[in-house]
């Protein structure tokens, strides 16, 4: 649970150069398109609203100039009665507003919600082993509310408060154009600090969000693995390292207010400064007789009422660019590809066995058994010269599967044995295309797997892993994800072939809730529930990675009697360690450093290969821990 000081290089780290918030935020147009006419109505309503504010000072004016300097009450009460008529259509319209955006925003950030998990469940696992689940969090959390915020208001109110203050300084100038000018000189330095504070400030927004992700990680991290931190005693030092993120994300947050704060002293002390000077010309002007009371109390109305849009200026650009910080964040997601077999081949790199090279039988050129008895060549499950090789190793790091050849029969288990690292989880990750191979290719049945959809492929093959992964919901529910149409009978079935009977005596039986990662069971206990999950739907393809790890003897046993009985029946591949897990097996494959280096019954391999024997008899572990 490493705690890094800067945001991790894969996932963005820090505001690319030259980036366009304004081009950031047009990517959210597909999702806001549904919603538009109301977007836009609101937006419309809003600006009709405002303009209504800047009406109020040229009643004022007709007032003073009119009622007020003929002592005429009648004429006042008429003009209080449409002060307080604008006053209350202006409050209704922006009612108005948030009524519009309100349900509308609230569907766009389901929608894109939506769409961030869909993508992220479609994408390779190397994605998920680069990215850290809390900055994936906070982009499909903090992030998306951000982006909802910025629709629901700056978006609205950069339109508003821009058609505002050219409306108002137009009535600005036309009521008295040389105080006018003395409103709009400050334009322009108010434009370039704009335009100073976008660029440091988008650096620092992504730099504070990314922080924060890494911060929901370390949290996401200590709560998962309570156990360890307590059993180890190692809270305090979590606790540290929690608050050296902490301080990372304060201190970013106070450089960011810095900005802010910066910027809105400016843009509302110059306001402020020329209205003073405003109002000082224009007293002396009225005093020398030159401007009417009337204009000068209109035009300083109209000043007044642009206060707001103009000093909001630093808060709504800043919030736009916390959204278009937000929104790039959203699309490093959803810009990433899932990726497949043919994009990670080596262009024109032929297959093995496509240009004569490659063994006859595809089971190896060490120990590999040929073709017997005429068996179908296209049946079963066959890997042809299959290499890999992560995508962010380095180039001259040899591939962790090199060239590997090996057929299982339709019908038939093959146990795949090898010592530590030698690359069997790896290898049983290919088959249902949770990692793409590099070269080669692997068939079921003849058919390529990446011809197959994914949804086709996934209902072939069933998997179960040494770590198994269970879900918040409640034990029935979790075997029954297997095979979404699979009912009562074939969740008891498969709960009998794991010797998962324990459900049973559970509060609710089936139907109690396991929790969060099945933390309420024991190893053996969330194992057991996995084996079942994978052999519930009765597959054809069944990818098994060492399912007996976490089981004692007793257990074992009886678990290996049930399963036999589903073996027969399918065509497996199963990840051993245990001799006894081995028997389960009609053939084992020996993989050692990537590649296939022998194939064939246990008692063969048992007469023919010293590693192998190494592995049945625990020697090779022996002399790994004996290593210095």
């Amino acid at each position: 649970m490493a705690v890094t000081s800067e945001p991790r290089a894969q996932e963005g780290g820090a505001a690319p150069r030259h980036r366009s918030a304004t081009r950031s935020l047009l990517r959210l147009w597909p999702y806001v398109r549904p919603v538009r006419v109301r977007l836009f109505g609101a937006a419309g309503v809003a600006v009709v609203a405002s303009c209504l504010g800047l009406v109020i000072p040229l009643v004022l004016k007709w007032m003073v100039d009119g009622p007020v300097a003929h002592r005429d009450p009648g004429g006042v009460w008429l003009g209080g009665a449409l002060l307080l008529a604008l006053g209350t259509a202006e409050a209704g319209l922006f009612g108005l507003r948030r009524w519009l955006v309100g349900r509308p925003l609230a569907s766009v950030e389901a929608a894109m919600r939506a769409d961030l998990y869909r993508h992220l469940q479609r994408l390779p696992v190397s994605f998920h082993d680069r990215w850290a689940s809390g900055q994936l969090l906070s982009r499909a959390t903090t992030d998306l509310m951000l982006l909802r915020m910025f629709l629901a208001f700056p978006l609205t109110f950069l339109v508003v408060n821009g058609v505002t203050i050219l409306a108002g300084f137009a009535i600005l100038l036309s009521q008295e154009w040389t105080l006018g000018l003395v409103l709009v000189i400050p334009a322009v330095p108010l434009v370039i600090l704009c335009s100073l504070f976008e660029t440091r400030y988008a650096t620092v927004a992504r730099t504070v969000q990314d922080q924060t992700g890494d911060l929901t990680t370390v949290v996401e991290e200590g709560v998962l693995g309570v156990r360890i931190v307590k059993g180890f005693g190692r809270h305090r030092s979590q606790a540290r390292a929690f608050r050296v993120l902490s301080e990372q994300v304060r201190s970013t947050e106070l450089h960011k207010a810095r900005l802010l704060a910066t910027l809105w002293a400016l843009i509302m002390t110059l306001p402020e400064l020329a209205i003073g000077a405003a109002l000082v010309l224009g007293t002396m002007r009225v005093a020398d007789g030159d401007l009417s009371a009337g204009t000068l109390v209109a035009f300083l109305s109209t000043a007044l009422t642009l206060r707001w849009p103009v000093e909001s200026l630093g808060f709504l650009l800043a919030m736009s660019q916390d959204a278009a910080t937000a929104t790039d964040r959203y699309f490093d997601v959803m810009d990433a590809e899932p990726a497949t077999a043919a994009d990670r081949r080596l262009a024109g790199s032929p297959r093995r066995g496509e240009d004569g090279e490659g063994s006859e039988d595809g089971e190896g050129s060490e120990g590999g058994e040929g073709s017997e008895g005429g068996q179908d060549r296209e049946g079963g499950l066959r890997f042809e010269g299959v290499e890999f090789a992560y995508a962010d190793a380095p180039p001259e790091e040899p591939p962790v599967l090199r060239g590997v050849d090996l057929h299982i029969r339709p019908g038939e288990t093959m146990a795949l044995v090898g010592a530590t690292g030698s690359g069997k989880t790896t290898l049983t990750a290919l088959v249902p295309r949770l990692q793409e191979i590099t070269r080669g290719r692997i068939t079921l049945d003849g058919r390529d797997i990446t011809a197959l959809p994914r949804e086709e492929l996934r209902s072939l093959v069933a998997v179960a892993f040494e770590e198994p992964t269970l879900f918040s919901a409640t034990a029935g529910e979790n075997v029954l994800m297997g095979a979404g149409d699979a009912g009562r009978e074939e969740l008891l079935r498969a709960l009998k072939v794991a010797q998962a009977d324990f459900v049973h005596a559970l509060p609710q039986g089936t139907d109690t809730e396991v929790g969060e990662q099945g933390l309420s069971l024991s190893g053996g206990q969330r194992q057991r529930l996995a084996l079942a999950r994978a052999v519930v739907g009765s597959p054809r393809f069944l990818v098994l990675d060492d399912p007996l790890s976490a089981l004692d003897v007793h257990t074992e046993a009886l678990v290996e009697a049930a399963l036999r009985q589903v073996l027969a029946a399918t065509t497996a591949l199963v990840v051993a360690h245990r001799p006894s897990t081995v028997l389960l097996a009609d053939r084992v494959a020996l993989l050692s450093e990537g590649r296939i280096t022998a194939v064939g019954t246990h008692q063969r391999l048992l007469r023919e290969s010293a590693e192998y024997r190494a592995l049945m008899s625990g020697q090779e572990r022996e002399e790994g821990e004996s290593r210095p």
